[in-house]
């Protein structure tokens, strides 16, 4: 059964509706793309049609290309794997003229039919570009609905025409904002960029298609590219107004991606590239350089993380066989702000919330952080005053350990500290029915030892958030040793009712992301304690890609907290304590008050506002810069390989056992250079024998924390890389 449907009307208008059964979003595949190549030529042909309405079966118009062809054209062309992905990618660009031209011949003028694009929702990536080659995009009042370009944000650009028509319809300036960020807008906000043409009550939507195709002027059926003396709004690149523009993209994407980013260069120069020629050889040019980008192997990487990998995850990909377990109450345990995060989220995603604090001041704290959030969305637009007394009401301060009765699942949020953990634990044990399930919320401390003060182990489990709760897409679920399959199931069901973005991991010190943290902000200790200069620190982490230094990471969370925590590691390990040269820069930072951001003193100095505003100067003093520095790309290496070694390290000892969940957890959890999709995609990017050989280098020069573990020993002598053993083909394999 095609996915796309056709009819017409005794109007002559004809109705081609897409409608792809086996899915909740309609998605374009090579097959699909060819039937409506097929409904367009019979409308054409048909003397008795006299226009075309383009629109969906469901709710929303469409979600864009299905990821998963772009590998199948790579493979299909053999040998040639770029030849095959320009020759796929130009037959969408044919597609679109054929329904932009609708049979008009481009040299005399003549002949040709309208078309219009009805879209009753969301409109995203070719789900836009198909109807930018409409004459007319006409959108349903949504405000539910998202229209734009998110490519960017996996890897790649709208490269089947969407680049070259935003730019010829709205300028490069206006366009910016959709390609170069993935701006998604609604359908208002579409119609004051320009993206559409009119928006419409959702009842009126195919009456005013209609209208518009039976009443359209010859005129209006030619694009403005395609009109005799057009002109590109705020002027081509040799113009002098247009050439400042690309002049200040150049900069703005450079600024932005640090450079790291292919898919971001790539679509500036296209545009650039494209504004030069005809419309017709732009769109070549176009397609040139998205084939570009996705034989990059980040392009691939981004995309295997970011959205295949993603959506796995998030839909369940490793969740233990029981039924659903979504939540009914929640319950949590300390209102700080952690606890009032929790609290929040589950709320606005509809789950009635006990919050119990020592005391009623605080509890009351905690839903007052809510509704400061909630205030917020409001002023901006995003939350409606009705949608926030809905989500204050649902949470309940107290001080009141029997209001848990009820709860389905209780989080502790309160102090990192093993008794006082224990005593809210068997606290909320005595009141819990038997099938509840209990979870603590905590980044470093032994789930399996928490796990002792509860009254049914197997019923406990780690539900590790990340700061700040609102904004933190990832959650780490931390399996205990006792903990059983139905908690697993819980913990993961209650996450993907938060929106969020699970991954589980087996309990051991500091999990699968504060084990890659900790290391990475401990490097940039070192370097100091070393007199690498602060500025080459910083500045290496970001020419990375990371989105933070590692001095500046420090500072957001607080350099007392770094003490707290390598006091209680020092204490666990005891002899084997490695970070001794850390600590001297770390509590000497915590003898002079520097806190970090929190204290407005720590590797960086802040106005009074709280703005950073550079590297503290006493840092020199402290700790002088020595005369002879070393090679950026050494600091580099020692910064992303201490995180990409702990990876596998997690991988090999069990503690993550999906490389999905160590990819994305990273990327989600500490912005881990997504432009690599992961630890494990960028040892694939470089190869393990290139890791090996750069582990031992680092390891002769800097130390036995660049050993290459066997398990990258063993795949650089066998040439395997990480998804070719443990990806998800090989696991069905």
């Amino acid at each position: 059964m095609s996915d796309f449907t056709y009819s017409l009307d005794a109007d002559g208008v004809a109705t081609i509706t897409w409608d792809v059964k086996s899915k909740s979003m309609n998605v374009l595949n090579l097959e699909a793309a060819a039937d409506l190549g097929a409904l367009i030529d019979r409308a054409i042909a048909d003397d008795g049609v006299k226009g075309v309405i383009l629109t969906s079966g469901k709710k929303d118009f469409a979600g864009g290309m299905d990821l998963n062809i772009i590998a199948k054209m790579k493979e299909s062309a053999g040998d040639d794997p770029a030849r095959g992905l320009f020759d796929g990618i130009m037959g969408f660009h044919r597609l679109e003229r054929k329904i932009e031209l609708m049979g008009r011949d481009l040299k005399t003028g003549k002949g040709g039919k309208p078309i219009v694009a009805a879209l009753p929702g969301t409109a995203l990536g070719i789900g836009l570009e198909i109807p930018l080659s409409c004459h007319r995009i006409i959108a349903a009042d949504n405000p539910k609905a998202r229209i734009g370009f998110p490519e960017i944000l996996v890897g790649i650009f709208p490269g089947a025409g969407g680049t070259t028509r935003l730019v010829r319809k709205l300028g490069p300036m206006g366009a910016s904002p959709f390609l170069l960020e993935g701006k998604l807008s609604d359908p208002k906000a579409a119609r004051a960029a320009g993206i559409v043409d009119e928006v419409v009550a959702p009842e009126q939507l195919l009456a005013r298609a209609k209208e518009w195709v039976l009443g359209a002027r010859p005129e209006e059926m030619v694009k403005p590219w395609d009109a005799k003396g057009y002109k590109m709004p705020g002027g081509a690149p040799y113009h002098p107004a247009g050439f400042m523009t690309f002049v200040g993209a150049s900069a703005l994407v450079n600024g932005k991606t640090q450079g790291v980013y292919p898919a971001a260069k790539a679509l500036l120069s296209a545009v650039y590239e494209g504004a030069l020629v005809p419309f017709d050889t732009a769109i070549r040019i176009e397609a040139r350089w998205f084939t570009h980008v996705l034989m990059n192997p980040s392009s691939a990487a981004m995309i295997r993380s970011l959205f295949i990998s993603k959506e796995a995850l998030e839909k369940g990909a490793n969740r233990p066989g029981a039924p659903d377990q979504r939540v009914k109450r929640l319950g949590v345990l300390g209102a700080g702000m952690m606890g009032a995060g929790i609290a929040h989220v589950a709320a606005s995603a509809g789950i009635d919330v006990v919050l119990i604090d020592a005391t009623q001041e605080a509890a009351d704290r905690g839903k007052a952080h809510s509704e400061a959030l909630l205030d917020k969305g409001v002023k901006r637009g995003k939350v409606t005053a009705e949608g926030k007394a809905e989500v204050l009401t649902r949470i309940t301060p107290t001080t009141d350990y029997a209001a848990l009765a009820g709860c389905d699942l209780v989080v502790e949020a309160v102090f990192e500290d093993m008794k006082v953990k224990a005593g809210v634990t068997a606290r909320a044990g005595a009141v819990l029915a038997d099938g509840a399930i209990f979870a603590t919320n905590t980044s470093t401390l032994p789930i399996s030892d928490l796990a002792k003060a509860a009254k049914r182990p197997g019923q406990f489990i780690g539900i590790h958030f990340f700061s700040p709760v609102d904004k933190m897409m990832l959650v780490e679920i931390i399996r205990g040793r006792e903990t059983g399959d139905l908690a697993v199931a819980k913990a993961l069901d209650f996450v993907r009712q938060l929106r969020k973005t699970p991954i589980v991991v087996n309990d051991a010190r500091f999990f699968y992301a504060n084990r890659c943290i900790i290391p990475y902000v401990n490097e940039g200790l070192r370097m100091v304690a070393e007199g690498v200069a602060p500025a080459l620190i910083e500045n290496a982490a970001k020419l990375t890609g990371l989105p933070l230094g590692p001095l500046q990471l420090i500072d957001e969370t607080s350099i007392d907290l770094g003490v707290k925590i390598a006091r209680a590691t020092r204490a666990a390990m005891g002899e084997d304590y490695p970070d001794g040269a850390v600590d001297a820069v770390l509590f000497a930072m915590a003898d002079r008050g520097r806190l970090g951001r929190k204290a407005n003193a720590g590797f960086y100095a802040y106005d009074a506002s709280g703005s950073r505003i550079g590297l503290w100067d006493g840092l020199a003093s402290a700790w002088p810069v020595a005369a002879g520095q070393p090679d950026l790309h050494d600091v580099q290496h020692r910064l992303l390989f201490v995180q990409v070694l702990e990876a596998v390290r997690a991988l090999e000892e069990g503690v993550l056992t999906d490389i999905r969940e160590g990819d994305v957890g990273a990327i989600l959890g500490w912005g881990f250079c997504p432009w690599s999709g992961g630890p494990f995609g960028w040892l694939d990017i470089l190869g393990a024998g290139r890791a090996v050989e750069l582990c031992d280098g680092l390891e002769r020069a800097h130390g036995a924390r660049f050993r290459a573990p066997k398990l990258l020993r063993e795949m650089a002598a066998k040439g395997e890389s990480f998804y070719g053993r443990f990806g998800a083909q090989a696991r069905a394999a």
